[in-house]
């Protein structure tokens, strides 16, 4: 185990390298969040190999050189008013022992909340309203407990455990809230971080061997994630990694080989403070720019792979296998447009997106 407790970072890794996991992921992940393939497949969405045969998801993934698989939990999605027909418990069960069996590693994502939790909201869960910070720290443990049990049951150890989902602003808001419209949120900080660790211990005490890492958007953005990690570490947050977010095409000013720039600097200069490896959870181009999309993922694929190839773990794509127009229905309700990132094309395939993600990172 590696705790990151501020400046005491450098001491405690070479005071506790035995406790680091057995095994660290040697390999390079070439990663997809498919979350939503569970409601794809309910609503018979087809998917088709390289020669037109239509086969699972999973098999047309692994052709296409995806080693490893990205699913978010949700608490009980029954009881959010979007009423999202995914993320539970057992459909990630389920989708975690199909990956292991096409060979790939397979990463869990708590969101802690029973919808989406990203910088624009942290909800608590409907079975967790009112409890307090102890009471919220039990809850979390336990939910963590209970999903990776679940999941040793059926014989599969994630490789990777993420506790929060995009936690720039806190999680499990008001009680875990770091800041609002007015600025700093007393005592925000101190039950985020109490909040945090309670999941990377019932994490590690399920999964030891895992690496357990908290996630934060933006890969790009210099000055706030430096200041974020700085007080996440002071304060005493546990983690094995960094992992973050990076969509290089969604800058209003930045061009995308500038974000990918930036956000190999932060990699390696983030890495190097904390002595941390880096994930990039989420990664996403937009296909109707056509060749610049891919050129833009074949960039960052490169960039991960041979200039940060020492700390960078690896880049998981976020929902891939999105194509032809398909939407949650609980995007219907929201007035939602469907998701325009994926990687497949309108065939079914996987396209040369794809293609950029799991080959590009070998180009020099």
């Amino acid at each position: 185990m590696i705790q990151w407790i501020g400046a005491a970072a450098l001491m405690l890794l070479a005071a506790r390298c035995a406790e680091k996991p057995a095994e660290q992921p040697e390999d390079f992940a070439k990663g997809a969040d498919i979350s939503w393939l569970a409601e794809m497949e309910a609503d018979s969405v087809p998917f088709y190999k390289a020669d037109g045969t239509e086969a699972d998801c999973y098999e047309v993934l692994k052709e296409a050189g995806v080693n490893a698989i990205r699913l978010r939990v949700w608490v009980d999605s029954s009881k959010s008013p979007y009423q999202a027909k995914c993320s539970d418990k057992a459909s990630v069960v389920e989708a975690a022992r199909r990956a292991k069996a096409q060979g790939m590693e397979v990463m869990i994502d708590f969101h802690y909340s029973d919808w989406f939790a990203d910088p624009s909201r942290q909800e608590i869960p409907a079975d967790w309203e009112g409890l307090d910070v102890e009471g919220l720290k039990k809850a979390v443990a336990g939910h963590t407990t209970e999903v990776l049990d679940a999941l040793k049951a059926v014989d599969v150890t994630p490789k990777w455990i993420q506790v929060g989902n995009e936690t720039r602003p806190g999680m499990l808001h008001p009680v875990g809230r770091l800041y609002d419209s007015e600025g700093p949120v007393e005592g925000g900080w101190d039950n985020y971080v109490a909040l945090s660790n309670a999941g990377y211990e019932a994490a590690k005490a399920a999964c030891p061997q895992a690496l357990v890492m908290i996630h934060i958007d933006n890969a790009w953005d210099t000055e706030t994630n430096s200041w974020w990690l700085a007080e996440f570490a002071k304060r005493g947050g546990k983690t094995d990694m960094i992992a973050l977010s990076h969509y290089p095409q969604m800058h209003r000013d930045k061009s995308w080989k500038e974000m990918n720039e930036l956000a190999l600097r932060n990699v390696q200069t983030w890495a190097s403070t904390y002595q941390l490896p880096v994930m990039i959870s989420e990664v996403g181009v937009k296909p109707e720019t056509g060749q610049e999309a891919i050129n833009t993922l074949r960039h960052f694929m490169g960039l991960m792979h041979n200039e940060a190839k020492e700390v960078c773990k690896g880049v998981f794509y976020w929902e891939p296998q999105v194509y032809g127009g398909w939407k949650p229905a609980c995007y219907d309700g929201l007035g939602w447009p469907s998701y325009n990132m994926g990687g497949f094309g309108d065939d079914g395939k996987a396209g040369d997106i794809m293609k950029a993600l799991t080959e590009a990172y070998n180009d020099k």
